[in-house]
């Protein structure tokens, strides 16, 4: 007989952690009541990602969720040499010291988190590692990934090009969902293939949640076509995997009012 699994769950969000901001206890209020696996998307701790800033502006509020946090780094973590800082806070929940990529398994999908702080283009440790990673997981079904820099993003920052050959590289693996931060803004695609194309059988869908608590920003008045929702709000993203297809909804602050939320279903 099938073994049935309970849909596991993914909360979180990236840009956290700033001295100051009411951002990041508003957002931290919100893990409370939400049992999960918490994923941080970077910057973690503002300004330079040094101890004295993840003692200071980080463990006060998301720092009650460390035991159950399995975090990414962003280039505000790297101000601090080597991201010294973040791989001592988070510790073995970070992934072998020094790499910041790693993956696990929740709910019967796999789950990638990866470093675009570090290369990962062709030739590259990181695309070699994945690659291996997926190849060993074929008989997974559901596969989501979650690092700081966004191949697409209406933010002020714009689109990155550091992961694209990821995103290569997991479309061709029949991935699903990219979760990212960076820009200080809520935003969702479409499905959509490594060069921005539309496309609902082969794309991934991408969301930016840079809404940890750092000040938030404003997106752009263009926005790409596979752009189908954007916003300004302080919150998390909810995910919540089934066997074969997953929801996703933005939760805001106490106060909020934007909101997002709809399925999608595994390749």
């Amino acid at each position: 007989m099938p073994v049935s699994l309970s849909p596991a769950v993914l909360v979180g969000a990236g840009d956290i952690g700033q001295c100051g901001s009411p951002g990041p206890a508003a957002t931290a209020a919100l893990l409370d009541s939400i049992p999960a696996t918490v994923f941080t998307a970077g910057d973690n701790a503002y300004m330079d990602g040094s101890t004295g800033n993840f003692q200071e502006c980080y463990h006060p509020t998301w720092g009650r969720h460390r035991s159950r946090t399995r975090p990414v780094p962003g280039n505000h973590d790297y101000e601090t040499p080597g991201a010294a800082g973040y791989f001592e806070y988070f510790g073995a929940n970070a992934g072998p010291s020094g790499r910041g990529y790693y993956s696990y398994e929740t709910g019967g999908w796999l789950v990638l988190a990866l470093n675009s702080e570090l290369p990962a283009s062709e030739g590259s440790a990181q695309l070699a590692w994945l690659r291996d990673t997926l190849n060993a997981a074929r008989s997974v079904p559901c596969t989501v990934a979650y690092w700081h820099h966004p191949l697409f993003s209406s933010g002020p920052n714009g689109d990155s090009p550091v992961m694209r050959d990821v995103w290569r590289t997991l479309q061709e693996f029949n991935a699903e969902v990219v979760i990212t931060g960076h820009d200080h803004i809520y935003e969702r695609f479409a499905p959509q293939t490594f060069d921005g194309t539309a496309d609902r059988e082969r794309g991934l869908r991408q969301f930016v949640v840079g809404t940890g608590g750092v000040a938030l920003t404003q997106p752009r008045g263009a926005r790409r076509s596979t752009s189908e929702v954007v916003g300004s709000a302080w919150g998390v993203l909810k995910l919540t995997l089934h066997a074969s297809a997953y929801d996703w909804e933005f939760v805001p602050v106490s106060g909020g009012s934007f909101r997002d939320s709809g399925s999608g279903t595994c390749r």
